[in-house]
């Protein structure tokens, strides 16, 4: 019984933390999504490397939704001992983890099949709202500098689009050499010449290079996931 009561506990302080971080995310989302200028202001480059890619608001909304969601589910189904919501939290908590393996093995054997896909989503936002949608292209601004990198692939991306049509020069980074001093003005020839790469293939090096740490970051979210299963199960079984 005294076993029973410390994992009750435990289980409602531990989703107490998640549905604390769910409200947080969701309160960064909103606010990247509401003013995303301001988010880079303070946070600077720290933003900016982390999730290039997507829309960061609403990635934000979205995990913080499914982390506040989770949380009460967890708090409320320990306080309350209801088994419905525990079974709920434990079905919702294996889902994701199903998808977390499911997108690490596409991510580890398909990268190539990501990239190209990614490439189909990115290039045209790229040829469409760099230049003009303020966020837009001051996050990518930012990304290309602090990675020294040009565009998704390179700076072919911002052969079609509106910034490159209108201005007849390419941004600035894609003329960076490797002691990153810009040749300005950035044009075609000179960002040909200068042969900096994708971002994506920057973003991919950097992350085998830190292999050791993404790896233990994912084992240790896995673990957490499992753990958390394990007690709601626990307590699902011994509830009357």
């Amino acid at each position: 019984m005294q076993c029973f009561k410390f994992i009750k506990v435990m289980m409602f302080l531990f989703n107490l933390l998640i549905f604390l971080c769910g409200a947080a995310l969701l309160a960064v989302g909103i606010w990247v999504s509401v003013d995303g200028t301001s988010f880079l202001k303070v946070f600077g480059s720290l933003s900016s490397s982390a999730m290039q890619f997507v829309n960061v608001g609403y990635f934000l909304i979205a995990a913080g939704a499914v982390l506040f969601i989770l949380g009460f589910l967890g708090c409320y189904g320990a306080h309350s001992e209801n088994k419905c919501v525990l079974m709920m939290f434990f079905s919702i908590l294996l889902l994701i983890f199903i998808a977390e393996i499911a997108g690490a093995v596409v991510a580890l054997v398909y990268t190539t099949m990501a990239e190209q896909l990614l490439t189909i989503l990115v290039v045209p936002a790229i040829e469409k709202d760099y230049g003009y949608q303020t966020d837009f292209t001051q996050v990518w601004n930012t990304t290309m500098e602090e990675l020294h990198c040009c565009g998704f692939n390179n700076y072919t991306d911002f052969n079609a689009s509106r910034f490159v049509k209108e201005n007849k020069v390419f941004p600035s980074p894609c003329c960076a050499n490797p002691g990153n001093h810009t040749v300005e003005p950035c044009t075609e020839d000179k960002a040909e010449s200068m042969e900096v790469q994708g971002c994506f293939k920057e973003i991919l090096h950097r992350i085998r290079a830190n292999a050791v740490t993404v790896g233990g970051v994912a084992v240790g979210v896995a673990a957490l996931e499992l753990a958390a299963m394990v007690v709601s199960m626990y307590l699902y079984c011994n509830l009357k």
